[in-house]
């Protein structure tokens, strides 16, 4: 009896010395990933700076997704719409300025640099060529909140 009684007792104690140990322990809130997008480019800094439109993909050349991101937005070039990749290692400079911290990021601007849409990450030819769409002739796209800015 004295046996069981000893072994309760240190089973309890290992219990509650766990418990005291759990809760000193600090737990670290959840990783929170932001990417800056911006909101207003200087049509200046960018080829093409009177044409209607800009679609410019903020890339590195070590970077197998931004290839195919730039691949995607090359296909949109016309009168209308200039499309330019900015290189992180040839074109540093925008990408502090912008202050672009992750790629791919896909902005779509209007004439006076204002980001009607953008991308962070991978993005479907589709999704991208529609939000362009929608850029020029609002109402145009089935899904008009594609690349909407957050």
């Amino acid at each position: 009896m004295v046996q069981l009684l000893i072994a309760a007792v240190v089973v309890v104690a290992a219990v509650g010395l766990g418990l005291v140990l759990r809760q000193r322990q600090r737990v670290d809130s959840p990783t929170q990933v932001s990417h800056h997008v911006p909101t207003q480019l200087d049509r200046r800094d960018f080829p093409e700076p009177s044409a209607p439109w800009l679609v410019a993909v903020f890339s590195s050349a070590t970077c197998a997704t931004c290839a195919d991101v730039v691949r995607k937005a090359l296909v949109l070039r016309s009168s209308e719409v200039t499309v330019c990749e900015v290189e992180y290692s040839a074109d540093r400079d925008l990408h502090d300025r912008y202050s672009i911290a992750a790629v791919p990021i896909v902005v779509v601007a209007d004439s006076a640099g204002v980001v009607q849409a953008a991308f962070t990450g991978p993005v479907s030819a589709t999704d991208l060529w529609a939000a362009v769409a929608e850029a020029r002739q609002p109402g145009s796209s089935p899904e008009p909140g594609l690349g909407t800015l957050d």
